[in-house]
């Protein structure tokens, strides 16, 4: 570990809201271990009220139920995505995939955001849509300073039902990159430091074929 190399042992917890394990079973873990201090770090770089919000709002919660952790000092970081270590992790991983095209400097880079129903508040659309674009630009900025100026482009994944999500959507602008004869693209998924099985399974099955359709001939997407 990284902290290791720092000469800074600590103890590491994983918690999940939808899956083993569980925030609250890491939680009583940590009680059993007697931590005192703890840091809560997001798999989310950017913060969102459905996502970062929510996994914060549960732990708040546990902790208030328990003396023991009541009394516990937490430090939150509830974004990252302007940390360097980050952005020149994901321009390194994007520089590594786009080498694996023939003609690397034609591809278009398209970056796809996984959102919430929750987020379609009118401020919450603003704050989301701030986060992402500065994410993207900090990423591209990083990949022009090495000499790497691919054209790119953000778009937002996921939606569900009859209820207008963030614009534009991944599918639609797929379409519209292939009517502007771009033949060559590489996808982005940046929700997530791991991204789940629902975004995969749309963006590199159900996308991988659209943009086939659409006249993409060369496609590839990064996996984290």
């Amino acid at each position: 570990m990284a902290l290791d190399a720092k000469n800074l042992p600590v103890n590491a917890y994983v918690g999940m809201r939808q899956w083993y394990l569980f925030t609250e079973e890491a939680v009583q873990q940590i009680q059993r271990d007697r931590i005192t201090r703890l840091v809560v770090l997001p798999f989310y770089p950017k913060f969102s009220i459905s996502t970062t919000g929510s996994s914060i709002c549960v732990l708040e919660r546990i902790f208030r139920e328990g003396w023991y952790l009541s009394r516990m000092h937490v430090s939150i970081i509830r974004s990252w995505y302007q940390r360097e270590g980050y952005i020149k992790s994901m321009a390194d991983l994007i520089q590594k995939e786009l080498e694996k095209f023939s003609n690397p400097e034609e591809v278009m880079i398209l970056f796809s955001a996984h959102v919430y129903q929750s987020v379609m508040l009118t401020m919450l659309v603003i704050h989301t849509k701030i986060r992402w674009r500065s994410a993207t630009y900090l990423i591209m900025q990083n990949l022009k300073d090495r000499g790497v100026g691919n054209d790119h482009t953000l778009a937002y994944q996921s939606r569900v039902g009859p209820v207008q999500w963030l614009k534009p959507y991944t599918d639609e602008v797929l379409v519209e990159l292939g009517q502007r004869g771009v033949k060559s693209l590489l996808a982005i998924p940046v929700s997530f430091v791991s991204e789940h099985i629902e975004t995969l399974e749309e963006i590199d099955m159900e996308y991988w074929e659209l943009a086939l359709k659409s006249g993409i001939q060369n496609w590839d997407v990064y996996l984290p």
